[in-house]
């Protein structure tokens, strides 16, 4: 049987697991006498759409990751929902990490292609449980309304099988591809993210995104819900 790393069961200064606000809300959305796999499921989904996805969200700086601050907002991007999912499973004794891959979005908006200069997401977060003696991927980022907008079916978890992104919309046409993984992490690495991310869209696209942030001081810069989804 894998011995578990005690560093996924504890909290960090980010995955704050030991939170009250997580704690209150990880046992309020699961029940004492839920099993593990159980408890994991239930949490994936308040994840997946209690907190909507949000590209536009904060990025650099470690209180923008902070589990129990994406739960007070009640948004972030893929890897700020990851990272509270794997503080709440915590939160219930399930051990977790994070994990990261690039993946090539075949279905975005026409306005995030022109803000990144790309489709492909470097390092998008997921999180990895482990239930019944083996790591489960799950990846809670796309919450039911989003997916509505970009006809494509929400990600279902059992807590036995790998939920990662749809691989095809409801018309069959190619929605996510994973490119590379990055490995998993027990706390949320910042630096290399931000590192990834002006290595792929560069330097100066990342650091523009950083100062419009700071001299709005908006918890967004735009309202992705608004924009215009691009087919293909």
């Amino acid at each position: 049987m894998e011995t578990i790393d005690s560093s996924y069961l504890e909290p960090t200064s980010i995955i704050d697991s030991d939170h009250p606000e997580i704690q209150r809300y990880a046992h309020r959305v699961t029940e004492n006498n839920d099993s593990a796999r159980e408890k994991a499921v239930k949490l994936f989904y308040a994840v997946r759409d209690g907190i909507w996805y949000d590209p536009y969200c904060p990025f650099y700086l470690p209180e923008h990751y902070r589990s129990s601050n994406v739960l007070r907002n009640g948004r972030g991007y893929c890897v700020c929902k990851a990272g509270l999912l794997c503080a709440l499973a915590r939160a219930v004794e399930i051990p977790s990490r994070v994990g990261f891959a690039d993946v090539r979005n075949h279905l975005t908006t026409r306005q995030l292609m022109e803000f990144m200069g790309s489709n492909l997401f470097v390092y998008h977060g997921y999180t990895e449980l482990f239930l019944e003696g083996k790591w489960v991927k799950a990846t809670p980022a796309f919450n039911r309304e989003l997916c509505q907008k970009h006809n494509v079916a929400p990600l279902e978890f059992n807590g036995r099988d790998d939920a990662l992104l749809q691989s095809y919309n409801l018309d069959k046409k190619q929605f996510m591809e994973y490119v590379t993984y990055h490995g998993t992490y027990a706390d949320i690495p910042i630096q290399t993210i931000v590192a990834a991310w002006e290595n792929a869209y560069g330097k100066d696209r990342v650091r523009g995104w950083i100062e419009m942030l700071e001299k709005t001081g908006k918890k967004s810069l735009k309202d992705f819900y608004q924009e215009e989804v691009v087919k293909g």
